[in-house]
C-alpha cells in the first residue's frame, strides 16, 4: 500500500536532482565579435568567453555551438573587454557650486544615500571596481552593503579616512569655526609623530579598510592656502609605510608637489595620486622604487572648469583650482614618456560619476596608445591593487567581470563611453 507513495517520492527526488544538475551545469556563453587581450594588447577577433557562476571557465576561438541549457549573449558586433578599474574615486560626494557648505548639513544616513546613486552610476558606466580614496567612514559601509548584494555598485577597495597632519588636506576640520574645529587625532585621521602614524594605520585596520591613503602635500580643493606644499615628514611616511606593511595595506599617496611626493617616494608608498608638479627628479625616483602613477587628468581639467564660474569654490579654493588644474595633463605625457608605471584613475566624484571613461580620451590626447590606455585600466590597475589574480583579464579562472562597447575603442576612444553590456561576478548589471 506505500509503493504508490514511494515511487512519487522517488520520482520527485529525480526530478530535484535533474533541476540541480540542470542549474549547476548553466553556462553563460559570450560570443564576440571583438575582444581586447589586454595580456598580449592585441585585438582578437570572433571568440567566445564561457562564465559559470561568477568566473570565467574558458575562452576559445571562434563561436562554439551551446549547450541547450546555457545562456547566450550575442555580442558579435560589440567589442569585448575586462571590467574597468578606476584606482582614486570618491563615492560619498559629488561637485556641485557651493558644495562645501554640505559637510555642515549632510549626516552620515544623508551621505549613505546619495553615495548608493553614485555607485550605480559608476557601475553602469563600465567600472566593475574601484579604489576609494579617502571618505568619512560611509565608503566602508558602502563596500560592504554592496559585497552583499543590498545595492548595486562597483567592487570596492577602500581608504576609509584618509591620513593627514594638521591643517594638511584631509584634516576633516579645515575651515571650521575655531570652536567647532577642536583637535583632531590619529582615531580622525590627523597625525603629528610615528607615534601617531603607528595609530591612524592600526585604527584603519580597526575600522575595515582596505588599503591606507595619505596625503602628502596640500590639496586643491580642501579649505586652506596650499595646494602643493609637503605636509610629512620623511620619519612620518616611513611609519605609516612600515605600519600598513604590517597589516598587509598598500599606501596611495595623494601628491601636487614635487618634494612631497618624492619624500613620499622615498618613504615607499605605492602610488602617487595626480602628480601635479612632478619634477624630473621625482619622476626619477618613480622609476628607480617602481611607485606607480595615478594621474587622475580628468579631475585637473574638471576643477579648472568649475573654477571660472563665479561662487563654484570658496575664495581660497578658486586660485589653487585655476592654477594646478591645467598641469596635470602635461605632467603625465612627460611622466608616461619617461616610462613610469601608469595605472587608471580619474577623482570622480571631484566631477560627476560615470564621467570615468573621459579619462581615456584625455590619456591618449597626451600621447598613450589606445591600448596602453585599457591596459591601465585594466590589468595594470589591477597589479597595483594587489589583484591581479582575479581581476584585469579576460581568462579562465578570473572573476567574470566582462563589459562590451558599441564601438571600437582602437580606432575611435570615445567608444569607451558607449557601454552595451556590463558583467560584473557572472550577473548581467546592465544590458541596453
Amino acid at each position: 500500500m506505500y509503493y504508490p507513495f514511494f515511487m512519487r517520492q522517488l520520482s520527485l527526488l529525480k526530478t530535484a536532482l535533474l533541476i540541480c544538475f540542470c542549474t549547476a551545469a548553466q553556462r553563460t556563453i559570450l560570443h564576440c565579435g571583438q575582444l581586447v587581450d589586454v595580456k598580449s594588447g592585441k585585438m582578437l577577433n570572433s571568440m567566445t568567453i564561457i562564465v559559470e557562476k561568477n568566473k570565467i571557465t574558458d575562452v576559445r576561438n571562434g563561436y562554439i555551438q551551446p549547450n541547450s541549457s546555457d545562456q547566450i549573449i550575442d555580442l558579435k558586433n560589440k567589442t569585448v573587454l575586462p571590467g574597468l578599474i578606476d584606482m582614486h574615486v570618491h563615492l560619498e560626494s559629488e561637485t556641485k557650486k557651493g558644495g562645501a557648505a554640505e559637510r555642515f548639513v549632510l549626516n552620515p544616513p544623508d551621505i549613505a544615500f546619495q553615495s548608493i546613486g553614485y555607485a550605480k552610476t559608476t557601475l553602469y558606466a563600465g567600472f566593475t571596481t574601484v579604489r576609494d580614496l579617502g571618505g568619512s567612514g560611509v565608503n566602508i559601509a558602502l563596500r560592504n552593503a554592496i559585497a552583499k548584494g543590498q545595492v548595486e555598485g562597483p567592487r570596492i577597495f577602500t581608504a576609509g579616512k584618509s591620513i593627514a597632519t594638521t591643517g594638511g588636506h584631509a584634516d576633516p576640520t579645515n575651515g571650521y569655526r575655531k570652536d567647532l574645529a577642536g583637535d583632531p587625532g590619529p582615531k580622525e585621521g590627523v597625525i603629528n609623530s610615528v607615534a601617531d602614524a603607528y595609530q591612524a594605520v592600526r585604527q584603519r585596520y580597526k575600522d575595515g579598510s582596505d588599503l591606507i591613503k595619505i596625503t602628502a602635500t596640500g590639496g586643491v580643493l580642501s579649505q586652506a592656502k596650499d595646494g602643493a606644499n609637503a605636509q610629512f615628514t620623511m620619519e612620518e611616511i616611513r611609519a605609516i609605510v612600515t605600519a600598513a606593511k604590517d597589516y598587509g595595506f598598500r599606501v596611495a599617496a595623494h601628491a601636487h608637489g614635487a618634494e612631497g611626493a618624492k619624500r613620499a617616494i622615498i618613504g615607499g608608498v605605492n602610488s602617487i595620486e595626480h602628480g601635479t608638479f612632478l619634477d624630473d627628479e621625482a619622476i626619477r625616483l618613480m622609476k628607480e622604487n617602481g611607485t606607480w602613477y595615478v594621474p587622475t587628468i580628468t579631475a585637473g581639467k574638471s576643477v579648472a572648469d568649475s573654477a571660472k564660474i563665479p561662487g563654484y569654490y570658496t575664495d581660497i579654493v578658486t586660485p589653487k583650482a585655476l592654477a594646478t588644474g591645467p598641469q596635470l595633463q602635461a605632467t603625465f605625457a612627460k611622466a608616461y614618456k619617461a616610462g613610469v608605471k601608469i595605472a587608471f584613475g580619474t577623482d570622480a566624484g571631484v566631477f560627476a560619476h560615470g564621467k570615468n571613461w573621459m579619462e581615456f580620451v584625455y590619456m591618449t590626447e597626451a600621447g598613450m596608445p589606445a591600448m596602453e590606455a585599457i591596459r591601465a585600466a585594466t590589468i595594470h590597475a589591477a597589479e597595483l591593487l594587489g589583484a591581479a589574480e582575479i581581476l584585469g583579464v579576460i581568462e579562465s579562472g578570473k572573476l567574470a567581470d566582462i563589459i562590451a562597447l558599441d564601438a571600437d575603442p582602437l580606432k575611435d576612444i570615445h567608444a569607451m563611453g558607449k557601454i552595451h553590456l556590463v558583467m560584473k561576478d557572472g550577473k548581467i548589471v546592465r544590458r541596453n
